[in-house]
């Protein structure tokens, strides 16, 4: 990432956003929690990419190089935190369950920001509460390092539902199946097919912004039937594609 600006303090605000719209490459001295209250938000890192549908936020800690973009028109809600203010004991970005009372905390705490009344700190005390009870989600899609991961990286972004196995992608790549699943295993901490199934998800979740119909969706994302796609969709993020929230 280049040209990356220094914003000392991470704001408390609400913005809108177009579908394909960014915000470049960015950190702050503060944490930040990032979430979108309709369309898709992707973060990116150094380290790789977080995705959040509407029942998801982002968690992004004090100091870390990040860009947004958006997937679907995005109203996107920033909440600031003093970098000695951390909740969740958590040092890497990291998707969170946003439940209904937590998404109405965002969404109200959001809307004044530069209200300092003893009820707006009272909301603030909640909302934090409501962070700690969070569960983190599986939804960071590690960018690989090592030039055979990346090369296969490429192929499997730019087309997600290639469906060769390792061995026949490690052909393209110049690299055995077995040299690679040890890469998965000791660069991103997973095998292949868990993190094809992650790049395949995050993929999914930008269509379904985009409106894509579910069955195309499962076809673009390399799934074998509308019901396998929904099947997997429902034990990641707890409820079908053809619910997911966009508003």
């Amino acid at each position: 990432m280049t040209h990356i600006r220094h914003e000392p303090v991470a704001p408390t605000c609400t913005q809108r956003l177009a579908s394909g719209g960014t915000i470049d490459a960015h950190r702050h001295d503060d944490h930040q929690i990032v979430y979108a209250g309709r369309g898709v938000l992707v973060v990116t890192t150094g380290a790789g990419s977080w995705v959040a549908p509407g029942n998801r936020a982002i968690w992004v800690p004090a100091g870390t190089v990040h860009a947004h973009q958006a997937h679907g028109e995005l109203d996107l809600h920033l909440v600031g935190l003093p970098a000695t203010d951390n909740p969740l004991g958590l040092d890497t970005p990291t998707v969170l369950a946003v439940s209904p009372l937590l998404r109405e905390l965002i969404i109200a705490y959001t809307h004044a920001p530069d209200d300092d009344s003893p009820e707006r700190a009272r909301l603030r005390a909640v909302l934090l509460d409501q962070l700690r009870a969070s569960p983190q989600q599986p939804l960071h899609l590690p960018t690989p390092a090592s030039p055979p991961l990346r090369a296969l990286y490429e192929i499997l972004r730019a087309d997600p539902a290639d469906k060769r196995t390792l061995a026949e992608l490690g052909r393209q790549v110049g690299a055995s199946d077995r040299t690679l699943s040890r890469l998965f295993r000791s660069e991103l901490g997973m095998t292949f097919p868990q993190w094809r199934t992650q790049l395949r998800l995050q993929h999914a979740l930008v269509l379904l912004a985009e409106k894509e119909s579910v069955t195309a969706v499962a076809h673009r994302c390399g799934w074998s039937s509308a019901s396998a796609f929904i099947d997997v969709f429902r034990r990641t993020f707890g409820h079908t594609p053809g619910s997911h929230p966009a508003d």
